[in-house]
């Protein structure tokens, strides 16, 4: 019984995967237009920041969503089919889960951020 739940639900990942895809490109809306130079200066900030993410997972698409009405260059890391992202995100932040922010200040220290509001909250006091 629990083989035939485990294949129902990697066949539903299958099937749904495109389908969620495609709902996030077409429903993102456009970013904040900004004057080049703000622009160059938020790509610049953003330079210490890495989103490690799963393609499909909801909470990551929910963020991924922010990034692109903020009109954020964010370095996007998969952790789910990149072993040495895994990896990376099991060293430093101490588990495997996402969405999860990396910030480096500007000394070299580091935060990782986990949950998707805390992220999007973040992303808004920080970009908007």
């Amino acid at each position: 019984m629990k083989s035939l739940f485990k294949i129902f639900f990697k066949t539903l990942r299958i099937v749904l995967t495109p389908f969620m895809l495609l709902w996030e490109k077409a429903t993102t809306p456009k970013g904040v237009v900004r004057p080049s130079q703000a622009q160059q200066l938020v790509d610049q900030q953003c330079k210490n920041l890495a989103l490690y993410q799963f393609k499909t997972c909801p909470f990551c698409i929910k963020v991924r969503r922010e990034l692109g009405c903020l009109s954020l260059n964010v370095s996007l890391l998969d952790a789910q089919n990149h072993p040495q992202n895994r990896e990376a995100l099991l060293q430093g932040g101490g588990q495997v889960k996402v969405p999860c922010l990396k910030i480096t200040d500007e000394k070299g220290g580091v935060q990782w951020m986990y949950e998707s509001a805390d992220i999007i909250q973040y992303l808004h006091k920080k970009f908007a």
